[in-house]
């Protein structure tokens, strides 16, 4: 007894001359004959010749998406087969071509012991290759509309994004390219390529791309490849391959003589003043200054390419796994109903890491891991942060107050002594014990710092504009005046 057999032919694009004349004989001699929708220019060459068969377009109404659809055809196409014993499924364009149906009978004819043969037919790229007038040799890619999204599309590359049914997907597709491209971009959209009489190619500016009609299931857009030096810009491929040639024999001399500790300095400058922009609200200067902290990381890791250590795609690697694994309640099958317990979620798999390279997190130090040349202000924040998490901490507030009014006199009687060493101990147990009290308040004392230290400036600035308007300068006033000068900054907003 013979196995079933699925025979899947290509309908082609929708020109009669060109479906093969193999299709067209398999599709005279079958006997049970399914369609995957009737909605297709060849349709009329199978009533012109009074061919029977079954259409699975019902299966688009019943179900609420296309993945259920295609699961529902192949299933069907498999029990009907088992019971007939053989049939042809044909489908519009090649059935290799952007046809899940066919690939989940790839997947599932084996295990129901059915013999699968695929036969091709043309695919709509031959009709896009030809109509649109682009090789693909260029460099190509076809992408889903379905699935569309920025990370996927490279400007450099001829993109043909197919199954643009609607105006609806036409406008999630607009809304993904917009994320790249000037909202003025050309963009060109083919209506039935090669079928005569309806074949369609316009050229609009992509935020039209919705708002022009004639969608169906024979419709596609097509994005030239861009020599544009502004798309290619964006891109974190080309920001890679300046850094490489500024450090390479042919680039920038100073570039090509630094090291990890001679720029060193040059990380931690760019970093503050990222933080300026960020304290300032500025847009503009977060946008300038990011970048330049995002070129420390460039620089530090192509030195580190050049010897074969790693790149900055391992760096990405890694940051994106540790992402991953440490937000299980997000990416795995944890949950966590608030910050407190996603703040949970993302020490115990912290902790797991350490015990994945062979690390006891039982032997360490809790007050591990804080990193030395951290600003001292900051740093007496995490260690204290750290110290609390196992109960080395007061209850309330009120002790931590206490203590800084105990240390206030501490530092107020080594003042008395005149020993230089001990007053600076005592002012930094002074500043210490500051510092628990933030914790408390749950107020960050380097922002609150940090905050004082503008407001004072600001208020310090308003002295010498009042100096300058009456023509004096600071050996020409006094600390009286200086102060009321002082008071009216507080008043203003």
């Amino acid at each position: 007894m013979h196995n079933p057999t699925i025979t899947v032919v290509g309908l082609g694009s929708g020109d009669e001359d060109q479906l093969t004349l193999g299709v067209w004989r398999r599709l005279q001699e079958a006997s049970n004959r399914y369609v995957r929708t009737d909605k297709h220019p060849m349709m009329k060459l199978f009533s012109d010749h009074q061919l029977a068969y079954e259409s699975f377009d019902f299966l688009y109404e019943q179900m609420d998406s296309f993945p259920d659809v295609y699961e529902a055809i192949a299933e069907q196409l498999i029990a009907n087969a088992r019971a007939k014993g053989s049939l042809i499924f044909a489908v519009p364009g090649h059935p290799m071509v952007a046809e899940r149906t066919v690939q989940l009978l790839r997947e599932r004819c084996p295990e129901h012991n059915i013999e699968l043969t695929i036969l091709g037919g043309e695919s709509f790229l031959d009709q896009a290759f030809t109509r649109l007038g682009f090789d693909p040799i260029e460099g190509f890619q076809l992408l889903d509309a379905a699935e569309l999204k920025p990370s996927l599309i490279r400007t450099e590359l001829h993109t043909v994004i197919g199954q643009v049914y609607d105006e609806f997907t036409a406008s999630d597709v607009k809304l993904t390219l917009m994320e790249l491209l000037p909202d003025d971009h050309p963009i060109t959209i083919g209506h039935a390529l090669g079928v005569p009489g309806e074949e369609q190619i316009i050229t609009v500016p992509l935020y039209e791309l919705d708002r022009t009609p004639g969608y169906g299931n024979l419709s596609l857009i097509w994005l030239p490849r861009s020599t544009d030096d502004m798309l290619r810009n964006r891109s974190f491929e080309r920001l890679h391959e300046i850094v490489a040639i500024l450090r390479s024999p042919e680039g920038c001399p100073w570039d090509r003589e630094q090291t990890h500790q001679s720029i060193r300095k040059n990380f931690i400058e760019e970093t503050y003043e990222a933080i300026e922009a960020l304290d300032n609200d500025d847009p503009d200067g977060m946008r300038e200054e990011f970048g330049d902290v995002i070129l420390q990381v460039m620089l530090h890791s192509q030195m580190e390419e050049e010897v074969g250590t790693f790149s900055v795609y391992d760096v990405i690697q890694s940051l994106n796994e540790k992402l991953l694994f440490r937000h299980p309640h997000v990416f795995g099958d944890t949950s966590a109903g608030n910050s407190e317990e996603a703040l949970r979620n993302w020490e115990q798999m912290k902790a797991e890491e350490k015990r994945r390279k062979g690390i006891d997190p039982t032997t360490a130090s809790q007050l591990d891991g804080i990193p030395p040349d951290l600003p001292a202000l900051m740093k007496a924040y995490k260690i204290q942060k750290k110290a609390a998490k196992v109960g080395f901490d007061w209850d309330h507030i009120g002790p931590a107050l206490d203590k800084v009014g105990e240390e206030l006199q501490e530092l107020r009687e080594a003042i008395q002594s005149k020993d230089a060493e001990e007053q600076a101990d005592e002012l930094g147990d002074l500043l210490f014990a500051a510092v628990n009290v933030s914790r408390f308040i749950h107020a960050d004392p380097e922002e609150a710092l940090s905050r004082t230290n503008s407001k004072f400036k600001k208020r310090f600035s308003y002295i010498e504009e009042q100096l300058r308007i009456s023509g004096r300068t600071f050996d020409q006033t006094d600390l009286t005046e200086m102060d009321r000068y002082w008071e009216d900054a507080k008043k203003l907003p």
